[in-house]
């Protein structure tokens, strides 16, 4: 099993950690100064090798009588109660038709197949010490990340696709090796599952999450406990969604920026234009609500068309769309694309910017300015799919003090 969790190199380097730091001797009745040293040093090893916290590290070695591998083995594999062989899809809500669940296309999207099983997902690896390919890792280059300060944070926004349970063991590491190869400060989310709650929750270390429910599917935030202080986060209901769908709001801090992140995943389908304009109508209003001494950022799912933003009006004037306002880079355009992204199978083409970024700056103290959005999740894994339908998107942004 020690090569299902882990590539040569993370199993080599267990097997060195463990030879150094090996502590039977010290348990049979070395002096406790070196025994409490001996145990500093596993810790280091372990959060080097897991990519955990000191915490974490402590009480899986505690946990495993301090033997590394079997540590190891505890934190990388899950414990058979978190088994999730036998969990069962996310049944769609009464009355919500599962095609309408399960895609957001203009089409006839295949339904979500009622005997459909979360696979098991034991060997997703958020902190997966191997990359997803040469091309992510130029990808990322190209993008510009570099090591991060007060002056600069980043955010990723993706519709995980949780519903369809073909390669979820496979797309959700691939989900999870970006999230570690780009390392951004936030995490939106959509279409998160119970299954992937519960395992970012215990892999993503370094992340405070918020979900926007536990039941069935919804959304989440993620954001860097390092950076981002949380002070506090609401849910707002759709109150005649018949999807589950509703808005998250966590309001933070970051770089001494007092900040207001939004995600959701607005009503599917072109049939239910009508509810999905009342839901956007409501995001506006909730954005309005936000006191002007902070910024507001919101993206997610939003599964609408230019011309229903144009219905209403369009965005209100002190509202950005932030691909309008990077100028509409044409790259970053489709966030869902039947032509290039084949995990549905489509035998229709269609292209959507389906998933979008809005905000509104602050009108007093530190300025927020975005800089930068790119697709992510444009390479297909070993199992011939993609992470998600969707492409995620990266954006970075200017703290200007």
């Amino acid at each position: 099993m020690e090569g299902d969790w882990a590539g040569r190199e993370v199993e080599q380097e267990a097997s060195e950690a463990k030879k150094r730091h090996c502590v039977d001797s010290a348990e049979e009745g070395g002096p406790r100064e070196d025994l409490e040293e001996q145990r500093k040093r596993l810790c280091l090893d372990f959060a080097s090798i897991s990519n955990s916290g000191a915490a974490a590290a402590e009480r899986y070695l505690a946990e495993n009588g301090w033997d590394m591998q079997k540590a190891l083995n505890s934190y990388f594999d899950p414990s058979p109660e978190q088994d999730v062989d036998g969990m069962p899809h996310p049944v769609p809500p009464m009355g919500a038709p599962a095609a309408a669940l399960r895609g957001p296309a203009d089409c006839h999207t295949p339904p979500v197949e009622a005997t459909g099983r979360v696979q098991d997902c034991r060997s997703v690896e958020l902190t997966d010490h191997s990359t997803i390919n040469t091309v992510a890792a130029a990808a990322v280059e190209a993008a510009g990340i570099c090591p991060q300060d007060d002056s600069t944070f980043s955010l990723i926004t993706w519709n995980i696709d949780g519903l369809d349970s073909n390669n979820l063991q496979e797309r959700a590491r691939g989900v999870c090796s970006y999230l570690a190869l780009y390392s951004p400060d936030v995490v939106f989310l959509q279409e998160v599952i119970p299954v992937y709650l519960s395992y970012l929750q215990k892999r993503a270390v370094s992340y405070t999450i918020i979900p926007g429910n536990t039941d069935g599917y919804f959304t989440a935030i993620m954001v860097k406990k390092s950076r981002v202080k949380v002070l506090k986060h609401e849910i707002t209901i759709f109150p005649t969604t018949c999807m589950m769908r509703n808005l998250l709001a966590v309001y933070v801090t970051i770089s001494g920026n007092d900040l207001c992140l939004m995600t959701s995943h607005l009503e599917s389908t072109k049939d239910h234009s009508k509810e999905r304009l009342q839901q956007l109508k409501l995001v506006l209003a909730k954005m309005a609500e936000v006191p002007e001494s902070s910024s507001v950022i919101f993206g997610g799912d939003t599964n609408l068309r230019d011309k229903e933003v144009a219905k209403i009006g369009g965005l209100p004037n002190n509202i950005l769309d932030i691909w309008e306002f990077l100028g509409k880079p044409e790259h970053s355009r489709y966030t869902w694309d039947t032509s290039q992204n084949s995990n549905l199978n489509a035998r229709y083409k269609c292209k959507s910017r389906f998933d979008r970024l809005f905000f509104r700056g602050a009108t007093a103290g530190g300025q927020i300015i975005p800089q930068n959005l790119d697709l992510i999740g444009l390479e297909k894994l070993d199992c011939g799919r993609f992470p998600s339908d969707h492409w995620g998107l990266f954006c970075n942004f200017d703290v200007i003090l």
